[in-house]
């Protein structure tokens, strides 16, 4: 009988268990335009459920709390009912006897604070403060807002270059994108409701694997406005100004300080990841509009400065980006062999890799620039390379793909280690790096937890060349009096993107919001050009002629993603040719299969979607 009553219980719990993973995906797939306060009383509920019942406060308290918001939520409660819901979460987060209870009552308190105005709007009109409407979650989550279910349902009826264009009504690097964006669209695909999320990203580089972006024709632009836009800065968020604005009939002229277009994508981004021919097929097609000119080796405050710019043009986007690598207060920084790691890879993008041969590297960060640099000191013949991360490997701000890729390559992680100092030796040559063994300590208010000293011995790491690849920095220094802030030398900027104090100037991308991903600095782009376009007194709209494909009924059978691979470690890490296997055209027109269209089914106020 025992034997028996512990199976029931095995089975009810692997039950519970996979409706959970049901409601876990569920909450990942939670749509924007939702009410916070539907999303607060679903969380309290599911905090209800996990209650053991020994404590009063958590056991009736977290019911009264419920019910009280419930009613708000209906339309049904007054201020008195708001107050008492406060008053009863502050009792539960201060006596209840353990996490479920009180974090419970301090999430509802936290949503009272930064939802304070729905509830008020709730209590008071009996609705929610805003318009709430189902958008599309991949489109919404993509800072370009590209359409996704459109540009999938042309590739899945061989359309590609249409596909490329629809990309490019709101995204003119589809080739970049297809490379290197870190599609924060697949998060929220409705897709993984049923399976997994489609792979976006995937689809795309198959698209413009078959057909080159600088082989389809862009739009033609509009009648000439006679205006004259400066961009300062050649970049993906600069670039994607000056498209847009030419598109829409106004003169550009882009100053880039080097001897290229192309920004981090060019100097920051290595061959492997992203291919220059490729990068070059999206910055040609931009050009081909005809109405933009660019200077090259032109740097403000040198050869011409914001005075002379601001007199000759109408408006001035400021681009500048975040390509400047951050150093490290630690002894012995100033050895002979440290060196950014911004600047080795800026290096490597003009052509001039180093010669590691027979060296050991140690590189200090947990990020992408970090994975770039460890892996690129790979393929220069480093004989050793290791990357030395204060927090842990979870913790790291690389995409877990890149991780992981370092490690196939031969790279070592050295993880809660905090950078100490560099000995060097009697000529000043970087002969080892110190490190301090760190444990996890407190959460800050991002949710990423502290390091602090674990009091073990230090570690000695011998090496030669020392890579440090803990941030970027925005130069700024000849614009310091446009709003330019002191501490974080980013500009000061209002929501349209225009610098605080100055009507004509606006600013975008990395050296507004600090270094962030290609993609948000591509829509941090097209929000500016729509700006500038409005500043200068049009309110252009270009149209294509695009038809998306009507949707299909999808069977929703069940389908496993199809993942892009990459060439094996061992061939791909001894040079710098592109390590992503694409799509095959099966591949593809499966992964095409399983967009539900959301565009269409379900979401009724976009426009053509049925209501």
């Amino acid at each position: 009988m025992y034997s028996e009553n512990v199976i029931q219980k095995n089975e009810m719990n692997e039950k519970t268990t996979k409706f959970l993973d049901k409601f876990v995906k569920r909450v990942k797939a939670n749509p924007p335009g939702v009410c916070p306060i539907a999303v607060q009383l679903a969380f309290l509920q599911s905090a209800r459920s996990q209650t053991c019942g020994k404590c009063v406060p958590c056991r009736d308290g977290l019911e009264q709390v419920e019910n009280m918001m419930r009613q708000i939520l209906d339309g049904k409660a007054d201020m008195e009912t708001f107050d008492n819901m406060v008053e009863l979460a502050q009792m539960i987060q201060d006596t209840a006897d353990c996490a479920i209870g009180y974090e419970a009552a301090n999430i509802v308190l936290q949503s009272v604070e930064l939802f304070h105005d729905e509830y008020m709007s709730h209590i008071e009109s009996h609705r929610c403060k805003e318009e709430i409407g189902q958008k599309v979650p991949c489109i919404s989550y993509c800072p370009a807002n590209v359409d996704i279910p459109g540009y999938i349902a042309l590739i899945g009826e061989h359309r590609y270059a249409d596909a490329i264009n629809l990309i490019r009504h709101d995204n003119p690097f589809p080739t970049a994108c297809a490379f290197i964006c870190e599609h924060p669209c697949e998060a929220k695909c409705r897709r993984d409701l049923i399976d997994s999320p489609v792979n976006i990203r995937g689809l795309k580089k198959f698209a413009v694997d078959q057909v080159a972006a600088d082989q389809v024709k862009v739009p033609a632009c509009n009648v000439s406005t006679g205006k004259r836009v400066a961009i300062v800065g050649g970049g993906p968020s600069g670039l994607t100004t000056a498209y847009f604005l030419s598109l829409m009939g106004h003169k550009v002229v882009v100053f880039e300080e080097r001897e290229h277009l192309g920004g981090m994508l060019r100097y920051g981004i290595p061959n492997y990841r992203l291919p220059k021919n490729r990068l070059d097929e999206d910055i040609n097609a931009i050009l081909s509009t005809g109405n933009i000119e660019v200077r090259y080796n032109t740097a403000i405050g040198k050869d011409i400065t914001m005075e002379q710019l601001l007199e000759e043009y109408q408006a001035v986007y400021i681009a500048i980006g975040a390509q400047a690598g951050k150093t490290v207060k630690v002894e012995g920084a100033n050895s002979n062999g440290v060196y950014s790691a911004v600047d080795m890879l800026g290096e490597i993008g003009r052509g001039n890799l180093p010669d590691y041969t027979g060296k050991r590297v140690v590189v200090v960060g947990g990020g992408n620039v970090a994975m770039d640099a460890a892996r690129s000191a790979i393929r220069c013949h480093a004989k050793e390379v290791t990357i030395i991360y204060r927090r842990r490997q979870v913790d790291m701000t690389a995409l877990p793909s890149e991780i992981q890729g370092a490690i196939e390559e031969g790279v070592e992680l050295l993880t809660l280690n905090a950078p100490v100092r560099i000995e060097a030796d009697e000529a000043g040559n970087v002969r080892a790096f110190v490190a301090q063994p760190q444990m996890i300590h407190e959460y800050d208010r991002q949710g990423r937890p502290s390091s602090v000293n674990a009091n073990k011995p230090e570690l000695e790491i011998p090496c030669e060349i020392v890579l440090m690849a803990i941030g970027q920095d925005i130069v700024s220094q000849d614009f310091e009096k446009y709003s330019v802030n002191p501490r974080r030398k980013t500009f000061e900027t209002h929501d349209t993107t225009r610098v605080k104090g100055y009507e004509k100037i606006f600013a975008g991308g990395d050296c507004v919001f600090g270094p962030a991903t290609v993609i948000k600095a591509i829509g941090a782009g097209k929000i500016a050009a729509l700006n500038i376009d409005e500043y200068l007194g049009y309110h252009h709209k270009y149209l294509d002629d695009i038809r998306i494909p009507e949707p299909r009924e999808n069977d929703r059978t069940h389908y496993g993603r199809v993942h892009l691979t990459d060439r094996s470690a061992r061939e791909r890490k001894t040079n710098f040719e592109p390590i992503e296997n694409g799509m095959s055209f099966d591949e593809a027109m499966q992964e095409c299969g399983k967009c539900l269209r959301c565009d269409h089914f379900g979401c009724g106020v976009i426009e053509g979607g049925r209501v």
